[in-house]
């Protein structure tokens, strides 16, 4: 039987940081133009700025989304321009967009490192991706141990497979229940019980949760192995922002000059 401690690590999450820096607005202002993506909007789209045309992608249909999430009933969701799989975007053709949006997605994914190569492949020279991810420190994540490095490159170079039950585990165990359900030892086992079938049941289901949890000092280390291994492109900036990180990657190469120029 694991200890309280073992149980609850840190208790709640940490207080929500101040807003010194709308990165969101200010980034989308800075950075989008042309024509682009965004990955899984639903019913948060990324603002973005009067230069630039957003298609939206999503793994449904706007109807099939509806009933996927009933609790967002009441909510209006994006139109899905492109219904594809936001990790592969097999329907885009390489080298096409001016931009990539995909804000609280890359923690879905099950190869994040393979999932950032893909989207570098769907831009043009000089092109952005525009990532946004919870920061776990602020969010339902709290408990969980942040994802390694080393993890996440395993499962980019030998498949994911071997890491899928792991993360289901790690989902029901410390983010579901509640603080009286880790109070005693006779609430935890009872618990235990509960999350074995949950975790066995959205594993079966392959229900779209935070597969992986990061902070804002892991997240860089993520995307700084990934300029190593890529080598195609470069951090414009980084930013926390509320509950979450924001970053911005160009795509080395220059944008080609318009016609005439």
């Amino acid at each position: 039987m694991a200890t309280l401690e073992e149980r609850d690590p840190t208790g709640r999450p940490e207080p929500t940081p101040p807003e010194y820096l709308n990165a969101r607005t200010e980034f989308a202002q800075a950075y989008l133009a042309g024509e682009g993506l965004e990955i899984g909007g639903l019913n948060w789209p990324l603002d973005a700025p009067a230069g630039a045309t957003v298609r939206q992608v999503d793994r449904m249909s706007t109807d099939d989304l509806r009933r996927e999430y009933p609790e967002m009933a009441d909510h209006p969701l994006l139109n899905v321009d492109i219904v594809d799989d936001g990790e592969t975007l097999k329907t885009v053709p390489e080298d096409s967009q001016d931009f990539i949006i995909a804000n609280h997605f890359l923690e879905h994914t099950e190869d994040p490192i393979g999932t950032i190569g893909i989207h570098l492949g769907k831009l043009k020279p000089g092109g952005i991706l525009f990532y946004a991810v919870p920061d776990k420190r602020y969010t339902f994540d709290f408990r969980r141990t942040i994802t390694p490095l080393e993890h996440m490159v395993r499962d980019h170079e030998e498949g994911p497979a071997g890491s899928r039950r792991e993360h289901f585990d790690e989902w029901t165990y410390q983010v579901g229940g509640t603080e009286e359900d880790r109070a005693t030892d006779e609430a935890y086992a009872k618990f235990e019980e509960w999350a074995e079938r949950e975790a066995r049941r959205l594993e079966d289901e392959d229900f779209s949760i935070h597969r992986h949890v990061w902070d804002q000092g892991s997240f860089l280390r993520l995307l700084l192995h990934c300029r190593e291994r890529f080598g195609n492109f470069d951090i414009e900036a980084t930013a926390s922002w509320s509950i979450e990180i924001v970053a911005i990657l160009r795509k080395k190469g220059a944008w080609p000059a318009p016609p005439g120029r």
